[in-house]
């Protein structure tokens, strides 16, 4: 949220920034570097919003209550430039039109219906009382419960990536050296 209060300019400047400076956590500029807000005020991105810095600091401390500046580790900076770069891809991409493409899929369930003489009489809302398929419907007695949702694991192809490959990581070293060597082999084989 803090990224995308800042205006694109200031992102930009902030980007140019964190690559020209040694980077820190916890003030404003010390012996080690400056922080993000500085590297994009010298950038040419001008702002004054205390929410980044006081988010960017909760980031990298983590509530810790640490109040002496540090360097900012590499993984800080790439989680910074990935969220600066994210939000202005967004900002870049044009934004689908969401009623014209409820429009368009109405119009195309209709065609596909007025053809069909089995469907005639169906509505697009499901009849009181039908069984659906699979696990029951609980949506009701969940709806009240913060951050429920059916399958939201990952919210980004990258982020299961990398579950996968650490899931895979984990059973190579629980499987040992020789275990291993055999099973890539059989497959060399088949």
């Amino acid at each position: 949220m803090a990224i995308h209060s800042l205006p694109r300019t200031t992102r930009i400047a902030m980007l140019q920034g964190i690559a020209a400076n040694d980077i820190i956590a916890g003030a404003y500029t010390s012996g080690d570097g400056i922080c993000p807000m500085l590297a994009a005020h010298r950038n040419g991105g001008r702002t004054n919003l205390i929410s980044f810095a006081r988010a960017w600091d909760r980031f990298a401390f983590g509530g810790a209550g640490v109040t002496k500046p540090r360097p900012a580790t590499a993984r800080e900076l790439l989680v910074l430039r990935s969220h600066l770069e994210a939000s202005l891809l967004e900002e870049d991409t044009p934004q689908a039109d969401l009623a014209a493409a409820i429009r368009a899929h109405r119009e195309l369930v209709g065609r596909g219906r007025a053809g069909s003489p089995s469907d005639s009489g169906r509505t697009d809302q499901p009849a009181r009382g039908r069984v659906r398929p699979g696990d029951p419907d609980r949506s009701s007695e969940l709806r009240s419960r913060s951050g429920w949702r059916w399958t939201r694991l990952f919210r980004r192809y990258d982020e299961y990536q990398r579950a996968l490959e650490q899931v895979r990581s984990q059973e190579h070293q629980a499987q040992g050296p020789g275990e291993h060597h055999v099973r890539e082999e059989s497959a060399a084989l088949s």
